[in-house]
C-alpha cells in the first residue's frame, strides 16, 4: 500500500472515531475536513505523483474520504439542531400567523399634536365628565334659558332623578370646572368628545371631537389671542399659512370671533375646497365674558382671559383631506392603515 493510501486510511478512521458532542465540536470538525484548507487538499496534489496506473483508484478513495466526512459532518449537524430544538421552549399559546401591526387613528393623531403644539408654550391638559349638569353645560357659560342650544333639537339630555343631566355639547364645560377649582393664572386644554343632537351626514355627526383652549391672567388682551392663534395655525399647517379673523358670537365670550387659515390646498389662490374664497375656517374664540368669570368666582375687574374651540375632525380634514366625518368612526380597515405613517 503506498502512502498516500495510508494517509488516506488514517483520516478515514479519524472522520469516523471523531468524538463529535457539540455545536464547537462540529465546526472544529467542518474545518478541519471541510473548511476552505481542509486536510484533504494535499492529497489532491499528491495524485499527480501516483503511478497513471494507479490514479483512479487512489482519487476515487480520496472522493470517498470526502464523501465520508460531509456524511458525518451532516448527521450531527441534523443531531445537534433536533436537540436545540428539544431544549427550547415553544409557548402554544402564541398565533400561528404574526399579527399585524395596527395603526393609530387619525383623530388620536391630529389630537396629540395638537396637545405637543399647546404644550410647547406653556398649556396644561385637563379633562372632564361626558355627562355634566345644567350648570356646567350652560348656565355658567352664560348661556340664556332661551338659548337654542337647550332645545332638545341640539342637545342629548339624561334622566337622572330630579336632576337635568345632558351628555356635554362642548368641553367648555371642563374649563368650568378647571375655573371652579383653580386660581388665575390659569393656561390649560381641554380635549375630549362631545355629542350633539344632529342628523349623521358626510358634514355632520351625533358625535366629535373638540380642543378647547382657556388662559386667565392679569391683562390679557385680544393681541394676545390673536398672537397664540396665529402660532397654533402655523405650527401646525406651515409657516406661511395667514389667518383672519371674522366678528361673529358665542354666549361666554365678548368680543367673539371666526378664525379661518390661508387654503392648505391652494395657498390661498382659491379651490372648490375653500370654495375659491382662499380662506378655510377652523375655530371659534373670543375674550372670555365677565360673567362667566363672575359664575366661576373670579373678580373680572382683576382678571381676563380668551378661549377658544376647535373640532378635530375638522383640522384631520384639512390635513389629511378626509371629506366625509363617518368615515373617522366606521372602523374600515381600509381607511385607518393609511395612517401608518403620520405618528
Amino acid at each position: 500500500m503506498s502512502d498516500i493510501q495510508n494517509k488516506i486510511e488514517q483520516l478515514l478512521n479519524e472522520v469516523n472515531t471523531t468524538p463529535i458532542q457539540d455545536a464547537s465540536a462540529l465546526e472544529t470538525f467542518r474545518i478541519k475536513f471541510l473548511g476552505s484548507k481542509n486536510c484533504l487538499k494535499p492529497l489532491f496534489t499528491e495524485l499527480k505523483n501516483v503511478p497513471n496506473e494507479d490514479k483512479k483508484k487512489v482519487g476515487l478513495q480520496i472522493n470517498e474520504l470526502k464523501n465520508a466526512a460531509q456524511t458525518v459532518f451532516d448527521k450531527f449537524k441534523d443531531q445537534l439542531s433536533n436537540e436545540t430544538v428539544d431544549k427550547e421552549e415553544i409557548d402554544f399559546s402564541r398565533p400561528g400567523e404574526p399579527n399585524t401591526i395596527g395603526a393609530r387613528h387619525p383623530i388620536s393623531v391630529i389630537r396629540k399634536e395638537i396637545i405637543s403644539i399647546f404644550e410647547r408654550i406653556g398649556y396644561g391638559v385637563s379633562e372632564g365628565p361626558e355627562v355634566e349638569d345644567d350648570w356646567h353645560n350652560f348656565s355658567a357659560l352664560n348661556f340664556p334659558e332661551e338659548h337654542p342650544a337647550r332645545d332638545m333639537q341640539d342637545t342629548f339630555f339624561v334622566e337622572a332623578g330630579d336632576e337635568e343631566m345632558a351628555l356635554r355639547t362642548h368641553t367648555s364645560s371642563v374649563q368650568v370646572r378647571v375655573m371652579e377649582n383653580s386660581k388665575p393664572p390659569i393656561r390649560t386644554i381641554s380635549p375630549g368628545r362631545v355629542y350633539r343632537n344632529e342628523a349623521i351626514s358626510a358634514r355632520a355627526h351625533c358625535f366629535f371631537h373638540q380642543v378647547e383652549g382657556l388662559f386667565i391672567d392679569k391683562d390679557v388682551s385680544f393681541a394676545d389671542l390673536k398672537q397664540t392663534i396665529l402660532f397654533f395655525a402655523q405650527e401646525m399647517f406651515g409657516k406661511k399659512t395667514q389667518i383672519r379673523l371674522r366678528p361673529s358670537y358665542f354666549p361666554f365670550t365678548e368680543p367673539s370671533a371666526e378664525v379661518d387659515v390661508s387654503c392648505t390646498i391652494c395657498s390661498g389662490k382659491g379651490c372648490n375646497v375653500c370654495k375659491y374664497t382662499g380662506w378655510l375656517e377652523i375655530l371659534g374664540c373670543g375674550m372670555i365674558d365677565p360673567n362667566v368669570l363672575e359664575a366661576a368666582n373670579i373678580d373680572p375687574k382683576e382678571y381676563s382671559g380668551f378661549a377658544f374651540g376647535m373640532g378635530i375632525e375638522r383640522i384631520a380634514q384639512l390635513k389629511f383631506r378626509v371629506n366625509d366625518l363617518r368615515l373617522y368612526s366606521e372602523n374600515d380597515v381600509r381607511f385607518l392603515k393609511q395612517f401608518k405613517s403620520a405618528f
